[in-house]
């Protein structure tokens, strides 16, 4: 085990596949070699997820906190760890074929850039970047490269999320005329930022854990770990952190593309930090699966639920605390943040035959479409069009009561410059990224 220390310190349901023709080098083992940035939390769950496939062995991974390491140190042993990802990259990638990204949004774009720069393979937890132009511009680097990409949207993978994709497309709820999303989270904060500044802990390495964000002190609990979920220059809002999963079968059973327009008619974030109880209108051109030209998605979260009238077609049933409801010309349904999708009026559909579909592991899929033997169902091509669209929602919030006109070719809003200078980030001297 080698450690540095802080001194010296992925299309839609069923399209097709990429096939890998050839690794980056033979690895002597016969297993791809995985490199993993974060050990602790999510990026845990998510090298964990991937190494327990029978064909690869974790080789690296970079961490900013020592004290996170244990977890992964004890079931890894052999696994060298950094605590600079870019040092890892550099020394390591010549003896990698494929890496993941489990770190906080704000990395993700920057960390999965420059491993695909290396020609690795990449899986990259939800949301897939931090802002827009980032979405971009993994998705065009995966494609251009011929990579297999996975984004960490788990449930895709689910026979409930599945089912319900499958009960849309099959016209068993007719053509759908409408969407409300919600979920209970509360990621945003409306207090003050703490007039403060703590000392780092000897273990944490604060410049790294900064990365493309601008220098600034740190505060103890208010940005690691966990609350940067909270805040403008790191996380996403409650949106960002559970609108690619909650939208997933939404976008997938519609095929929607590119919203039109975006409103928000919440709260805007202070200076800081994200605000809660959010209120989303999108409106997304009309497909085979939709009534209309148009149809409306409507997101909410923290206290905000739809209106009392939509909430009634549930009838006696009480709306999950995540999940979404799908109007249909024939008929309703309810889909829970993760259960089986639930069709109504129950008398309509008593006895009606649901889709027996099973769960397939998504992150063995990743490494079996690296392998050559399947595809893996949220390719970059699928997850960077649905992130770009989630992320306009917290990006709507700073323009309370403002309908925004959204032109996707050329990443910008038709009615506003001021809300186009939030598509795209300047990252800060010393940590560009080729390719951003």
């Amino acid at each position: 085990m080698s450690i540095t220390t802080r001194r010296g310190f992925i299309t839609t349901f069923g399209t097709a596949p990429f096939f890998v023709r050839n690794l980056i080098s033979a690895p002597p083992s016969g297993k791809l070699r995985l490199a993993s940035f974060g050990a602790s939390g999510m990026a845990y769950s998510t090298l964990d997820g991937i190494a327990t496939h029978a064909n690869v062995t974790l080789a690296c991974a970079a961490e900013v906190d020592s004290t996170r390491l244990a977890r992964m140190q004890k079931k890894y042993p052999d696994v060298k760890v950094y605590a600079d990802w870019r040092e890892m990259l550099d020394k390591e990638r010549k003896n990698l074929d494929i890496a993941c990204v489990g770190t906080p949004d704000h990395m993700h774009a920057p960390q999965a850039m420059a491993s695909m720069r290396h020609g690795l393979h990449i899986y990259v937890q939800k949301p897939l970047t931090q802002n827009l132009y980032e979405a971009r511009k993994l998705t065009q680097e995966a494609r251009k490269r011929r990579l297999v990409s996975q984004m960490g949207i788990q449930i895709h993978s689910s026979k409930e999320y599945k089912t319900a994709v499958r009960l849309v497309q099959e016209g068993a709820i007719g053509k759908i005329k409408e969407v409300h999303a919600w979920s209970n989270k509360k990621w945003g904060d409306t207090e003050p930022m703490p007039n403060r500044t703590d000392p780092v802990p000897d273990t944490l390495n604060w410049d790294q854990w900064l990365g493309v964000a601008a220098s600034r002190p740190f505060i103890a609990n208010y940005y690691h770990p966990g609350n940067w979920r909270k805040r403008l220059d790191f996380g996403t809002a409650t949106f960002g952190d559970m609108g690619c999963h909650i939208y997933d079968p939404v976008f997938a059973a519609l095929r929607l593309t590119s919203p039109l327009t975006v409103r928000s008619e919440g709260p805007a974030p202070n200076d800081h930090s994200w605000a809660v109880n959010a209120v989303i209108h999108y409106v997304f051109p009309g497909t085979m699966f939709t009534e209309g030209n148009t149809v409306s998605v409507t997101w909410y979260d923290g206290d905000q639920r739809p209106p009392a009238a939509i909430q009634a077609l549930a009838g006696n049933r009480r709306l999950p605390g995540q999940g979404s409801i799908m109007i249909g010309t024939k008929g309703i349904m309810i889909l829970p943040h993760i259960g089986m999708p639930i069709l109504l009026p129950e008398d309509q559909f008593k006895g009606f035959a649901i889709p027996q579909l099973e769960t397939v592991d998504h992150y063995h899929e990743f490494v079996n479409a690296v392998l050559g033997k399947t595809r893996t169902s949220t390719t970059f091509d699928y997850a960077g069009p649905l992130t770009e669209a989630v992320l306009l929602g917290p990006l709507a919030t700073r323009f309370p009561k403002t309908t925004l006109e959204w032109e996707a070719k050329k990443l910008r809003f038709k009615n506003s410059k001021e809300a186009t200078a939030f598509v795209r980030r300047t990252y800060r001297d010393g940590w560009k990224v080729k390719g951003l």
